[in-house]
């Protein structure tokens, strides 16, 4: 009897979310790639850009708070049009600025509304994906932070040599934020729930495949809001916070400061060393994928239970952050690019998995609301991170021997992972799926 065919409308939905992380990603890198150009024209210290970080980061923190629970109430759809209608227009407005206070403001702006993309796009993988589907689907998705990160190099130093020194640098934000709304029109001409599109763009192959292990939820009627008194009081919760808390900020660290690292180390300008980090991010891409595939080939081609795919794979991304700590011991431009490319790759892979074990453990409702906390972790690790960098490197920038500086914070990015895998199984040793009836 011939296979029925399934159907893969969802992997439209994967498409969108992937540019839209794409866009999202390309709107907050553009500081970090301008950020020595920008020091010069505004006397910036380290201190200065680290304090423009975490005033991101900060608000980064409290919008993934509100947009957890706004998008579990109105859905992916609204929730995800309202962020970037925020994060695009906060995007153009960096070229309005002319001081270190209103690129502060203008980079709060950009953290509320950039929150909602995590929030919405892990609840639109749940919503559009059974569970062994899921690792793959965000590792996709999240591929986009790299895409950008391979192209938004190359464009801003385009719009540099065409624009100059000053037009060229507003022009780095207008053009890039602008993106968001062209975005925004695909969103919503083909996003909606699979239910809303059953018999439309959806058809029953598709759809059952897609609800073919939501046996534990309730029927949309009888669901009901799960509170954070709830959420924050089992372990679960607590494991995917601790989670995000110790490895995002080495992430954001890659993303601010990497370029001018290669910048500072080897002498170059973001005209030529762009090269290098798009070489980075390239891989980097590689290993979201890669992260998101090996999990679920686990638990579709070896029988691997769903927690014990995601905490194996995770277990081998940790460790293959751990040679970065090797960097201090090369002054050869490449050999330092390989050894971020891993760690780049392999913090992509454990990104996948980690964001997968939120809907693993905890019914659809609540996913964006997870998300949301633990995103609130990794920024609030974000602000303190950038703090103690800016901290080391001016210290060690003062004292002429900055590259001593970056050794100790790839150190610090080098164990965070394995530190991170460590308490998460101690909290949550298997993963158990909480149970919420009402």
């Amino acid at each position: 009897m011939p296979k029925t065919a399934i159907g893969k409308y969802r992997w439209t939905i994967v498409t969108l979310l992937f540019f839209a992380t794409t866009v999202n990603y390309m709107d907050r890198q553009v500081i970090g790639l301008l950020k020595d150009r920008l020091a010069n024209m505004l006397q910036w210290s380290e201190q200065d850009y680290s304090h423009i970080v975490m005033a991101f980061t900060a608000s980064y923190a409290l919008g993934l708070l509100v947009f957890g629970i706004i998008i579990d109430r109105i859905g992916s759809r609204l929730g995800y049009t309202w962020s970037i209608i925020i994060w695009s227009l906060s995007a153009m407005a960096h070229a309005f600025m002319r001081t270190t206070l209103g690129f502060g403001i203008a980079r709060s702006a950009l953290g509320l509304g950039e929150s909602g993309n995590f929030p919405a796009a892990i609840k639109s993988v749940a919503e559009w994906f059974p569970k062994r589907e899921r690792a793959l689907a965000t590792g996709i998705f999240n591929s986009g932070s790299n895409v950008a990160a391979i192209l938004g190099p190359a464009l801003i130093a385009l719009l540099l040599s065409v624009g100059g020194a000053v037009w060229g640098v507003r022009s780095a934000f207008l053009v890039t934020g602008a993106l968001g709304f062209l975005w925004l029109a695909f969103w919503l001409t083909f996003y909606d729930t699979p239910q809303r599109l059953l018999g439309k763009r959806v058809q029953q192959p598709e759809y059952d495949h897609i609800l073919s292990d939501d046996e534990d939820e309730l029927p949309a009627a009888q669901q009901t809001r799960i509170s954070w008194v709830t959420l924050l009081g089992v372990k679960q919760t607590w494991a995917f916070f601790v989670g995000k808390l110790l490895t995002d900020p080495v992430w954001w660290f890659y993303l601010f400061w990497v370029p001018s690292y290669i910048n500072a180390t080897y002498h170059l300008d973001i005209t030529k060393s762009w090269v290098y980090v798009s070489v980075i991010y390239t891989v980097a891409s590689f290993g979201s994928i890669l992260g998101g595939y090996l999990s679920g080939w686990l638990i579709h081609h070896k029988g691997f239970p769903d927690y014990k795919a995601r905490k194996l794979a995770m277990f081998i991304f940790a460790c293959c952050v751990f040679p970065i700590i090797l960097i201090r011991f090369t002054d050869h431009v490449w050999v330092a690019v390989g050894l971020i490319s891993l760690a780049a790759a392999a913090h992509q892979a454990w990104s996948a998995n980690i964001f997968t074990t939120a809907s693993d453990m905890f019914p659809k409702r609540a996913v964006s609301s997870v998300v949301g906390i633990g995103g609130m972790a990794g920024s609030l690790g974000g602000v303190v991170f950038p703090l103690i960098t800016g901290i080391v490197l001016d210290h060690f920038k003062a004292l002429g021997h900055l590259g001593v500086g970056y050794n100790i914070i790839f150190a610090i990015c080098a164990v965070a992972y394995l530190l991170a895998w460590i308490l998460m199984h101690f909290l949550c040793p298997k993963m158990v799926r909480i149970s919420i009836k009402a």
